[in-house]
């Protein structure tokens, strides 16, 4: 048995490229900290209920489960930070009354990947805002999800943005049931437009024409003048209507702006507008995100909220190069009469390396090596 081959989706990452990845994390969690995000850290597994919600089958296919020796009940590996965080927020920080603005950084894992060239070991990088139900917070995610790509060397980003409302106000006006519903709701994720019409076949006007309309809506902002005159005057649409012309507004010249009212590629907790990133050379998705207000309902506390996150795996083979600094070689022989101004170095920030083997400066990747002289130990070149 070959005990040295990963599951499929699953890779290593390297020593260099794994300093690119801490670094680019380290950059966007630094970002978000200046724009007041504060960090948490939840832990990798948690009893199943808490991570996954029973209508939510998308994310319970992925979430892998064991059973827990210690209590006897079923246990999960998170498949996606948010439902954590959202527990945070309604329990843990539920004496918050006001904005709360998280953020975090972390490995999920996916029993099965989201597309053919997908981890199932995402490293999940994300914020989210509570407390808030205007459209400000919205654009407030965007533009910190907009700067993170930039960060992690992504250009020419084009922004994708649906109203998930939209769809939910048809269903409850045209009195779907619930499978009715998930069935159409695949159909419009697929853009099957054939399957749409029969599955509409039997739903009165217009709400019918307007679940055919929802595909054939999307394009610039310019579309949603025609949007309006193709749906039916519901407070859910005419308000989803609305947002996206915010967003219009706002991001005009700032990002590529494209609005698509039958996106829904997204969580089943979402509840408004959904934003979605996408850039030359990539086959999915970058980063997504949307409303999800009322998430922390089920665990106590339900609240607007709205955030995004990324799988900074996804922007590994563009993140920006690092020169690695070089070190100071330190022979081995030399210790222990060297330890004390190594650990001063060491304390300064310098590379320090012992060498044990007599290597050359290339395999120690060092350019510089302690020496002991009659005036101390100095520091010459290594060659």
């Amino acid at each position: 048995m070959r005990n040295w081959l990963l599951p499929e989706h699953i890779a290593d990452i390297l020593p260099a490229t794994a300093r690119q990845v801490e670094s680019a994390k380290a950059a966007m969690l630094e970002q978000f900290r200046t724009a007041g995000y504060e960090l948490v850290s939840p832990p990798l597994i948690e009893y199943i209920e808490a991570l996954v919600s029973e209508d939510d089958g998308a994310l319970d296919i992925k979430t892998f489960k064991l059973d827990d020796h210690l209590s006897g009940r079923q246990l999960g590996l998170r498949a996606d930070i948010t439902p954590q965080v959202a527990r945070i927020d309604a329990h843990l920080l539920s004496e918050r009354t006001g904005v709360t603005r998280l953020c975090y950084a972390g490995s999920v894992v996916h029993a099965r990947p989201n597309g053919l060239m997908s981890s199932r070991e995402p490293l999940q990088v994300g914020a989210e805002l509570y407390g808030y139900a205007g459209i400000e917070a919205d654009l407030e995610v965007i533009g910190l999800m907009l700067d993170a790509l930039r960060l992690g060397g992504v250009e020419n980003i084009r922004l994708d943005v649906g109203h998930i409302a939209i769809f939910r106000g048809l269903v409850a006006a045209a009195a779907l049931d619930a499978t009715s519903a998930r069935e159409l709701f695949a159909a419009l994720q697929s853009k099957d437009g054939a399957t749409i019409r029969e599955l509409v076949a039997g739903v009165a006007e217009p709400y019918r024409s307007a679940f055919i309309a929802l595909p054939e809506l999307y394009g610039p902002a310019s579309m949603l003048e025609s949007a309006r005159s193709r749906l039916p005057s519901l407070p859910e649409i005419e308000l989803g209507l609305m947002q996206l012309s915010a967003i219009a507004r706002a991001l005009q010249g700032k990002v590529e702006l494209s609005f698509d009212l039958a996106e829904l590629r997204s969580g089943f907790y979402h509840t408004g507008l959904l934003f979605t990133a996408y850039a030359p050379g990539w086959s999915d998705a970058l980063a997504r995100g949307g409303r999800y207000d009322n998430v922390g309902r089920r665990f106590g506390r339900a609240r607007p909220a709205t955030g995004f996150s990324l799988d900074l795996r996804d922007l590994i083979r563009i993140l920006p190069a690092r020169h690695p600094a070089r070190g100071i070689r330190v022979a081995a022989r030399q210790l222990p009469d060297a330890s004390n101004e190594v650990a001063r170095l060491r304390a300064t920030g310098e590379i320090v390396v012992l060498d044990y083997l007599g290597e050359s400066a290339e395999a120690l990747g060092c350019d510089r090596e302690l020496v002991a002289t009659s005036e101390g130990w100095q520091i010459v070149p290594f060659h």
